[in-house]
């Protein structure tokens, strides 16, 4: 592939991830495709473009996995999508109890109403899980990795995605918004979340101050403390209303990873990166909180 197309991917690929968000969104809810299904499959389809976009505009080409990483990255991927279903149990029966069939405001309020209520709970829970050390034990698995890439972005502890969408889809739903709104805003935190963890140049500039990127991200799994921060993987108006916005153009993070490798499990343990969470000491656990 010439320079020339390279740069021109650079600047289109993200436009062309909202385009395909926006269309898929329309056809589903006037179509009445079935949600959940429309959802998996935007899934899918956003995770194999982004993993395209690392082979050709990768941002640094020794993060990208090798076979034995992907097969653990698939392993991990499965317990996120069973992570993710469990945390919709309690949030059905919620609905069921208190949330109203309709939304109180027109679908065009509710739908940025609705994100940033999502990426606000979004927020708090992931720094939450950042400063406890008992919470950290359990996200932490997540920073194990000294790479970050598409594949790695589902490397998490089943019960770190139970806990973080499930407060998400909590607030969401006593909030009233309608299925048609959180299901468009999913999409949204879908195609976000893969894409700030991708390993692809892709720059936002100025962007950057309202919707998260991928240069902000890789910050947030530094192992410099002084520069991670950036806990939002949608918006950055929290980060800058919380003070944990730490980006500068052009800023590259030092290393990614745990600032004390040696706090968690090899990725590759599975078993062992989830049962851990109640081996581990306190010591070790409050140590390793430090780590973004």
């Amino acid at each position: 592939m010439g320079e020339q197309l390279r740069t021109a991917l650079r600047h289109v690929a993200y436009p062309l991830l909202l385009v395909g968000l926006v269309v898929i969104s329309t056809a589903t809810l006037r179509l009445r495709w079935d949600l959940g299904r429309a959802n998996q499959l935007f899934l899918l389809g956003t995770i194999g473009y982004m993993a395209l976009l690392e082979r050709l505009i990768p941002y640094e080409p020794e993060w990208a996995p090798n076979v034995r990483e992907w097969g653990w990255y698939g392993v991990y991927f499965v317990l996120t999508m069973i992570g993710g279903a469990l945390s919709q149990v309690p949030v059905s029966a919620l609905v069921f109890w208190a949330a109203p069939s309709h939304g109180a405001l027109p679908f065009w309020a509710e739908v940025p109403l609705a994100l940033l209520l999502g990426s606000l709970a979004n927020y708090l829970v992931h720094r939450w899980c950042h400063t406890s050390p008992r919470l950290w034990r359990l996200h932490g698995v997540h920073h194990v990795p000294d790479k970050v890439n598409v594949g790695n972005n589902g490397v998490n502890h089943l019960l770190d995605v139970l806990l973080t969408q499930g407060c998400v889809q909590f607030s969401l739903a006593l909030a009233g918004f309608s299925e048609p709104a959180v299901f468009v805003v999913g999409l949204f935190v879908v195609a976000q979340g893969y894409f700030v963890h991708a390993n692809v140049d892709v720059r936002l500039g100025r962007l950057n101050h309202v919707l998260a990127g991928p240069e902000l991200h890789r910050l947030h799994h530094s192992t410099d403390l002084a520069e991670a921060g950036h806990y939002g993987s949608d918006l950055s108006v929290w980060d800058h209303a919380f003070g944990s916005f730490t980006w500068r153009p052009g800023r590259r993070p030092a290393a990614v990873g745990l600032a004390d490798p040696g706090g968690f499990p090899a990725t590759g343990r599975v078993v062992a990166s989830h049962i851990q969470a109640w081996r581990r000491s306190a010591r070790a656990a409050g140590s390793a909180t430090g780590s973004t």
